[in-house]
């Protein structure tokens, strides 16, 4: 894959807890105040003060030892990142099993996260799924973080894999997550579109790297639709979306690789505009057009309803042949285009040039595949005239002498050879013009050898 590196910063912040009590706990003891960790977002950090969970209903978590409620607000409490990590630490090491386990986990992976520890934040991560496998913090996480690891080249293939196994997760897990009791719905909306775009980004980059490109349009559409202004993600949509097979799909993957050069900065810019100009040219025929995409595209984030591309196409080998029958005399015609007429024009073109050309005798140059001396009356020659047969090896001309050519005259095989012959009979497929009463040119003005015209 062609890698586009991006600017990615981690999102790190703890958001310090509001409802704060003071030790010794009060008796009949309040609910405590929920901690959250943050996740790293692609252009936003997720709304602090809300904690996903399973769909199970949600019960308020209490604690009942004043020493523990004591312990636990004391670290929360703390300013410092490297405090709080301390205090939370220390809280999870003396109340294993604390009701505010995975909230004082979240904390502790926000903490570690703020003191620049990956290492330790992943594994911080891990505990938090040990504690709830569906804790979708720690899964954007995850997934983002892992995600930036395979882009900047480290172990690539096995983060990106571990990033799209985490995405896909995700978007399971956030399917049956229901809002916590106590957190505002715009929070929790916001929380589920911004990681909803990290989960699926993730899978997509991860689905691109094994070439599964119908999943990686499916995921990738997704997040440049939450994100789309994220150029990781819509540059490698265009990529999956433009990729040869059953889900190629160029009228979109040309709109995002257009708009992937407008998002773009620096030499990366106009790497990826002269690649999409390429495939436009391509698949258009012709650059006309392309300069009306890119102004598109640098506004217009998605492809409107309307939006299409033309598509050019080819014309068929009757179709070249006709169009060669009306700009051009028979007689202004080289080899390679009475062949390409004769063999696959329609009946009414090809019988106009055969009529042009059976029974008058021609002058030309060709290449000589073999010589036949057999005979005592006529040699024979086996030649190719138009620069595809030369370069395949292949005779398209049955030449018959009008008598046998004297062993000082004898041309060499694999060697040009100027004639006179006249047309009698032609096979059209495998193409062969047989021609007879041939005769050496010593002054010749041979008619020039063409390649024959591409058929498509």
């Amino acid at each position: 894959m062609k890698k586009i590196f991006l600017a990615m910063l981690l999102v790190a912040a703890v958001t310090s807890v509001a409802q704060t009590a003071p030790a010794p706990v009060p008796q009949g003891t309040a609910p405590v105040p929920q901690g959250t960790a943050p996740v790293p977002q692609g252009t936003a950090p997720v709304p602090q003060g809300t904690s996903p969970t399973p769909a199970a209903p949600q019960q308020k978590k209490e604690i009942k030892d004043p020493a523990e409620y004591n312990a636990y607000v004391g670290a929360v409490e703390q300013k410092d990142a490297a405090a709080r990590v301390s205090g939370l630490e220390a809280f999870l090491t003396q109340y294993p099993n604390s009701v505010m386990k995975e909230d004082a986990l979240e904390l502790l992976m926000g903490a570690y996260q703020q003191t620049g520890n990956q290492a330790k934040t992943l594994e911080v991560a891990q505990k938090v799924l040990s504690a709830n496998a569906c804790n979708v913090r720690a899964m954007a996480l995850l997934a983002y973080t892992k995600q930036s690891m395979a882009v900047a080249g480290q172990n690539s293939a096995q983060n990106f894999a571990d990033a799209g196994q985490y995405g896909e997760k995700g978007l399971q897990c956030l399917q049956t997550a229901t809002k916590p009791d106590g957190t505002p719905a715009a929070d929790w909306d916001k929380l589920k579109a911004q990681t909803t775009a990290i989960f699926n980004g993730a899978a997509g980059l991860s689905a691109f790297q094994v070439k599964d490109y119908a999943k990686a349009e499916k995921y990738l559409r997704a997040a440049v639709e939450a994100d789309p202004a994220n150029l990781l993600d819509v540059y490698d949509l265009a990529l999956a979306s433009l990729a040869a097979g059953p889900t190629e799909d160029d009228v979109n993957g040309l709109f995002f690789i257009a708009r992937a050069s407008n998002l773009a900065q620096g030499a990366g810019k106009d790497q990826i505009a002269k690649f999409g100009k390429s495939r436009y040219n391509k698949y258009h025929g012709g650059e006309d057009g392309w300069s009306d995409v890119l102004a598109l595209t640098a506004t217009t984030p998605l492809p409107p309803a309307t939006f299409t591309i033309k598509k050019y196409v080819p014309p068929t080998p009757a179709e070249q042949a006709a169009d060669l029958v009306k700009s051009k005399k028979v007689e202004e015609m080289s080899f390679a285009e009475w062949q390409l007429v004769l063999s696959e024009g329609a009946p009414a073109d090809a019988d106009a040039v055969w009529s042009a050309l059976k029974g008058k005798p021609l002058q030309m140059v060709a290449h000589i595949i073999s010589i036949d001396t057999s005979s005592k009356t006529a040699t024979k020659l086996m030649l190719a005239g138009s620069s595809d047969d030369i370069d395949a090896k292949r005779a398209d001309i049955d030449l018959t002498m009008s008598a046998v050519i004297p062993v000082r005259q004898m041309p060499k095989e694999d060697t040009d050879f100027q004639f006179e012959g006249t047309p009698v009979s032609y096979v059209a497929k495998p193409f062969v013009m047989t021609m007879n009463d041939g005769a050496l040119l010593v002054k010749a003005a041979p008619k020039p050898v063409h390649k024959k015209p591409a058929a498509h």
